[in-house]
């Protein structure tokens, strides 16, 4: 089953017929907001708000655990989140979709990454950490209505809230970064953790602050100049996919735990065993 993670701006998902509403309380605490069970045509979705209804939670403050745990409970199997996404290259234009394969870790010590510690032992492998088949799917769902996607990207995620210095966003060039964001991680490792097979559509605002000229300088009132019309076009793009046959999760991503875990299963208490069978699933 597909998880639609929405971003900023996508607090509710168009055409979905809702048929069950489950809470958000999780053994890693409490989600974003209920997970919305439902249809659109043929396809079973689940539906989840990532900074919540009203957009109260910042992206530090979002639980990633418990958003990632509550989808996969739900029967998640598959996890394509929105977000909005600064340019650090010039050819990436504000307007843009883009679809990042690669991610750089340059958050702080405010997110849990993981579900494991505390007793279960697990080293998760996320050299490829987006689905190809998920990406492939929501690119050919962009050509169908004539809507190009740019795919192979290196999203570096910071913490947040506030934007960027100068230097920063230098810096993160110079890294290799290609976009720059506050939420995918560590949403795409959790989903990996959950054996999901995972994938972001990214809507570019701006061109963050790198560029000598300020009036290219990203601004929360710019961020929204081009967003609507950029929201739109991705909300085009999962109308498409979701007009067609869904693609199958890799079975690598699906088998993921499966030399993952350390711990011995007789070392893991009931309580573990019970969130860890829900990952397993």
């Amino acid at each position: 089953m597909l998880a639609i993670v929405g971003g900023t701006g996508l607090y509710d998902l168009q055409g979905l017929k809702i048929k069950d509403r489950i809470s958000g309380q999780t053994p890693f605490g409490q989600a974003s907001g209920d997970v919305l069970i439902g249809e659109i045509g043929q396809h079973p979705i689940l539906f989840l708000a990532r900074h919540g209804s009203s957009h109260r939670l910042l992206p530090h403050e979002i639980n990633y655990r418990a958003n990632v745990f509550a989808l996969k409970a739900a029967g998640a199997t598959m996890m394509l989140g929105f977000s909005a996404v600064g340019s650090l290259r010039m050819e990436i234009k504000p307007g843009d979709l883009v679809m990042p394969e690669q991610y750089i870790d340059w958050t702080k010590a405010d997110r849990l990454r993981t579900f494991f510690g505390g007793g279960v032992a697990a080293h998760i492998s996320t050299a490829k950490p987006v689905s190809p088949n998920l990406v492939q799917a929501v690119v050919n769902a962009g050509g169908r209505i004539n809507e190009r996607i740019t795919r192979g990207a290196t999203y570096i995620c910071v913490s947040g809230p506030r934007l960027g210095t100068q230097a920063e966003s230098q810096w993160l060039r110079q890294m290799g970064g290609d976009l720059v964001g506050m939420t995918n991680i560590p949403e795409v490792f959790l989903a990996r953790e959950a054996q999901m097979a995972y994938a972001t559509l990214g809507m570019v605002t701006d061109y963050d602050c790198w560029l000598e000229d300020e009036s290219q300088h990203v601004s929360a009132l710019g961020i929204f100049e081009l967003y609507g019309e950029t929201l739109a076009k991705a909300r085009d793009v999962l109308d498409s996919l979701l007009a067609h046959a869904l693609p199958e999760p890799e079975a690598t991503i699906r088998q993921s735990l499966s030399h993952a875990v350390l711990t011995a299963d007789d070392a893991i208490t009931p309580e573990q065993r019970q969130w860890l069978d829900v990952l397993r699933r």
